[in-house]
């Protein structure tokens, strides 16, 4: 009896110990194997208080280093296994066991990360703040966490992998109500054709198909049906012929940032030509060659003296007089190159809104007539200090 009862004290010590060294709860199942420091077989007494002892003690659970550096769990037998065992061990050595049994269910964390910014936070190719932008990682899109050093965090988006300064980034349950606020639940059809019904059944009306890889917002999982909303309409698509992801807004890379930014500076060309050609048609329709030479006077002279008007209008009626140049002063403004205010929609413009200076109007009337201030001169520019006429800010030559 006494000898159980010393059992009993070391039992409780390592049990106290035990439960220093673990966080989480521990399991009154009986264990699968067993872990004793002999192979005495116990006597029926020790039985006895064994099973006293299995009804009112927990096990203890062991984490240890298994082949190949992975984790094995161990479990050791009810706290009457141990006292089955001649328990001759010192305090230090209980504290070791102790320790060893105690295993720290820590809870796995979570890889995802969203984007802390009002607009946009850059990626980089290295954990520094002057390295070379490899993406964009805009507010409300996210991504998963690669690698992380001291205060940078390598992060995957999309086709995307680059460091984000951690000052920029939401972790763990912040991010993920970010991303539950945020994010999408999206079906994308796996079947050549899938029809969307009306309703839950395959007797319903069909609301249109899906081809193979087509995605459409899914509102939610109802049985052997998904219901989503198709061109705004709630429909619903057979469970069996999609899958379901949740998807969060990804990161964008600077190659395709950049092909972006090329495609919208075309279309804004583009629109711009498309503009110009229109107000240059309008004004060839409707405005007489003295309003077309009065506004290219403005537009190369308005801020010059009368003379320099004048001097302008009198290049433009050489060139109309010259062979090497179209014969009438609608194509020599007009001629590829040679007249900026011409091909960028300033004359036109002038022309249309009526907002020509009547000082130029007058020079243009005047140059029309035959007057030359110039001589046979067919080109001017900015004062550069090249040889030819100059008056006020421009040199004709």
């Amino acid at each position: 009896m006494k000898a159980n009862c010393k059992k009993w004290k070391c039992l409780l010590f390592i049990m106290a110990a035990a439960a220093a060294f673990t966080a989480s709860p521990v399991s009154t199942e009986a264990a699968d194997t067993k872990e004793s420091f002999t192979a005495g077989k116990p006597s029926s007494e020790q039985r006895a208080t064994s099973d006293k002892m299995n009804s009112e003690v927990s096990i203890v659970r062991n984490t240890a280093a298994g082949l190949g550096g992975a984790e094995q769990s161990l479990t050791t037998a009810g706290a009457a296994d141990i006292l089955d065992a001649n328990i001759s061990m010192e305090k230090e050595e209980l504290i070791a066991f102790a320790k060893k049994s105690a295993k720290t269910e820590k809870k796995e964390k979570s890889t995802l990360v969203m984007a802390k910014v009002n607009e946009f936070v850059n990626m980089r190719q290295d954990a520094d703040q002057d390295a070379e932008k490899v993406g964009v990682l805009y507010k409300d899109c996210g991504g998963e966490i690669v690698e992380q050093i001291a205060g940078w965090t390598k992060v995957k988006s999309g086709e995307v992998t680059g460091w984000i300064k951690n000052d920029y980034l939401y972790f763990d349950d912040e991010a993920k109500k970010i991303a539950n606020d945020v994010g999408m639940l999206t079906a994308y059809s796996e079947t050549e054709t899938l029809r969307v019904r009306k309703d839950a059944n395959v007797q319903s009306g069909v609301l249109g198909l899906l081809a193979n890889g087509e995605a459409v917002e899914a509102i939610a999982e109802e049985g052997d049906w998904v219901s989503v909303s198709y061109e705004g309409t709630k429909g619903y698509v057979s469970k069996e012929y999609v899958k379901v992801v949740f998807d969060i807004d990804k990161a964008e890379s600077m190659a395709v940032i950049r092909a972006r930014e090329e495609a919208e500076r075309a279309r804004a060309a583009a629109a711009a030509e498309a503009k110009r050609i229109a107000q240059k048609e309008a004004v060839l329709a409707t405005a007489s060659e003295v309003d077309i030479l009065a506004a290219l006077i403005q537009c190369e002279a308005g801020g010059e003296p009368y003379e320099g008007q004048v001097a302008v209008g009198a290049v433009v009626m050489n060139r109309v007089r010259s062979g090497g140049y179209p014969n009438t002063i609608t194509d020599v403004i007009y001629a590829s190159g040679q007249f900026v205010p011409a091909s960028k929609g300033k004359m036109e413009s002038l022309i249309l809104n009526k907002n020509i200076k009547a000082s130029c109007v007058q020079a243009a009337n005047e140059v029309i007539s035959g007057a030359c201030n110039v001589g046979d001169a067919l080109h001017f520019r900015r004062n550069n200090g090249r040889d030819g006429l100059v008056i006020g800010n421009h040199v004709f030559y």
